[in-house]
């Protein structure tokens, strides 16, 4: 069984192409069992979030049918798909192992060490273990994933004072573009990414918090929390003038805010200059917006420079958690290794003890009977060697003809000649084998 890690993220792939292998949550289980569907694949996990979406599979063979179905993946509108195959990479067995670790952990994330990963990962996991399609060898390799982050994030400083995205991007809107105390700030949606966004918001005391949610009850749970106004979707467009700052981040496919909206909104502001941060992916406002006078917009890939001087701060933290990671790695990596040279030796001792125990009863029955007891142990001798030797001997037969001296030479080892019989090369099969 091989373990294999494919995916393409914010390193590999500009946010146009992130996008278009984005998963809603409802469509991950579909996703997940037409996965399992492919030849060879035994387990899969998906993981997608706005920076990356992942394969992670134990597969029989080398798993080339997980990269064409992802590179391919979806159609267009059109029914036709572009490869992506340039934008994917692939890792295998050890290297699966630590590149599944290191993105638990943070260290592979656009703002390193952020916490929204961890959970992002368990999620993953928990909706492929709902679907089926988690195995005994894939839930320990992300069992052992959530060890190892948690272990850096108690050795290390790489979680002290967590950084998300949401919270860089508050840190950037706030502090170059609008005062707290001044800005009105609206945000549209109202899913984990807002929340936290809200939360900043609200502990830098903003003047006026609106939240637009396509369900208003959702809206109205977040804005209760964080002291702001509620709004149904549909009336986003009556209502984006009145802000300064535009956080939007939904699991919308399509923009949610127009160019036309914005410009309409900059027009009753008389043009007072409007900041976006577009935090989603697929992207909730359209790109074009960027073109207007007054209007800054900022999205995913955008952020990449803002947060470079946090990437630099939690540099020796990241050092202190690349040697965790590695030595976790290594831990797992032995012990997968362990399993795999015992577990032919447990096949090989139940093989023996079934035979043992089917042709002891079938003695007993014989003895039960009134059967000669010296004939009893012949039929037994004669009946567990056959047994015991069938197998490997149609195996050694069938590698003689095929020309396999490797498995000729590990029976060498495996089965010595017994003192006084020669090299017997007579081939003869026991009489059950024949």
């Amino acid at each position: 069984m091989t373990l294999i890690a494919i995916g393409l993220n914010h390193q590999t792939a500009p946010v146009d192409l992130r996008e278009r292998v984005a998963f809603a949550d409802h469509a991950l289980p579909p996703a997940l069992a037409a996965l399992r569907r492919l030849p060879g694949v035994r387990e899969v996990v998906l993981l997608s979030t706005c920076n990356r979406t992942e394969l992670y599979a134990a597969t029989e063979d080398d798993g080339r049918a997980l990269d064409a179905w992802l590179a391919h993946h979806p159609a267009d509108d059109a029914g036709t798909s572009r490869d992506l195959g340039a934008y994917l990479y692939r890792h295998e067995d050890a290297n699966a192992v630590r590149h599944l670790f290191r993105v638990a952990t943070g260290l592979d994330s656009l703002v390193l060490g952020e916490p929204q990963i961890l959970g992002q990962v368990k999620q993953a996991w928990a909706v492929a273990r709902s679907a089926g399609t988690l195995g005994g060898q894939l839930d320990r390799l992300f069992q052992q994933a959530f060890a190892a982050a948690k272990r850096a994030r108690t050795d290390t400083r790489i979680g002290a004072n967590p950084v998300s995205v949401a919270s860089t991007a508050v840190r950037l809107a706030l502090g170059t573009f609008a005062r707290p105390e001044d800005a009105a700030v609206l945000l549209v949606g109202a899913g984990e990414t807002i929340e936290l966004v809200a939360r900043h918001l609200a502990q830098d005391r903003v003047k006026r918090l609106l939240v637009a949610n396509r369900t208003l009850a959702h809206a109205q749970d977040l804005a209760s929390r964080h002291g702001g106004v509620a709004l149904p979707l549909e009336e986003l467009p009556n209502h984006l003038a009145e802000a300064d700052i535009v956080f939007s981040a939904t699991a919308a496919r399509e923009p949610v805010i127009l160019r036309a909206q914005v410009e309409a909104a900059l027009a009753r502001r008389r043009h007072r200059p409007m900041l976006l941060m577009d935090l989603a992916v697929p992207r909730d406002i359209e790109p074009s917006v960027a073109e207007l006078p007054d209007a800054f917009l900022y999205g995913i890939d955008d952020l990449e420079r803002a947060v470079e001087d946090n990437r630099r701060s939690r540099r020796e933290a990241a050092d202190a958690a690349e040697a965790i990671v590695e030595l976790q790695v290594s831990r797992f990596v032995e012990a997968l290794s362990a399993s795999t040279r015992v577990g032919p030796l447990k096949r090989l001792r139940a093989h023996g003890e079934h035979a043992r125990d089917d042709v002891l009863a079938k003695a007993r029955q014989h003895l039960a009977s009134g059967e000669d007891p010296a004939a009893v142990l012949e039929f037994l001798a004669n009946t567990l060697t056959n047994r015991l030797l069938h197998a490997p001997t149609i195996a050694l037969r069938q590698a003689a003809l095929e020309g396999d001296h490797a498995l000729a030479r590990a029976s060498e080892k495996l089965f010595p000649a017994s003192p006084g019989t020669g090299d017997d090369a007579s081939g003869k099969l026991p009489d059950d084998a024949a």
